[in-house]
């Protein structure tokens, strides 16, 4: 299964799961530890004109009240999502202007590194150019410069193409789909057979 068709059935999944009072998942980012989900909320009325250091704290209270309210029920969804996935999961929320993560996990690689950084170092050692996460950090800071974004994007792409022409292959099985797994049937004794 290639990255895309993972992240749009967990993309599916969360739209099945997330009450639908809550928001529209807008963004989902997910590397080999952490999937991220972030959610649009809508934003506070006012009445009348407000400036704009009084719309960017109620946007940023919207945002904390979202937080508060749904901290238990986001807690039970992201244990689901974790024993099915074996990732960490970490949300948050758009409001108008403001953009909150909650709880990111960091995970060390000669340094302390977030989902965004880490994504990028799995593309290097994903495609080959690097063996480890370590060569491939050595390897980005020879080229930080301008062209690196639109390059992964690129690497990217084409990591999509091969993994979509290896899912077609005749070796293709969904034992890797870990949320297909949740659907199998189990055996008399209570485990689900072995594939």
């Amino acid at each position: 299964m290639t990255r895309q068709e993972r992240e749009e059935r967990i993309r599916g999944w969360l739209s099945g799961r997330i009450p639908q009072e809550w928001f529209e998942v807008v963004e989902l980012t997910t590397d080999r530890e952490e999937i991220t989900v972030v959610g649009k909320l809508t934003p506070p009325r006012h009445d009348g004109e407000v400036s704009p250091a009084e719309r960017a704290a109620a946007e940023l209270g919207r945002i904390k009240e979202f937080r508060e309210r749904t901290r238990d029920d986001r807690i039970r969804i992201a244990r689901e999502l974790e024993h099915a996935t074996g990732q960490k999961v970490a949300w948050g929320a758009l409001c108008g202007e403001a953009r909150e993560t909650f709880t990111t996990l960091s995970v060390p690689v000669m340094t302390r590194l977030r989902q965004p950084e880490r994504r990028v170092l799995d593309t290097l050692v994903e495609s080959g150019v690097a063996r480890t996460r370590s060569e491939a950090l050595a390897w980005c800071v020879k080229l930080v410069g301008k062209h690196a974004e639109s390059w992964l994007g690129e690497l990217r792409t084409a990591m999509a193409h091969v993994e979509r022409v290896r899912a077609a292959g005749p070796d293709a099985t969904s034992a890797d789909d870990p949320l297909a797994a949740e659907d199998q049937p189990e055996d008399k004794a209570g485990d689900k057979p072995e594939s």
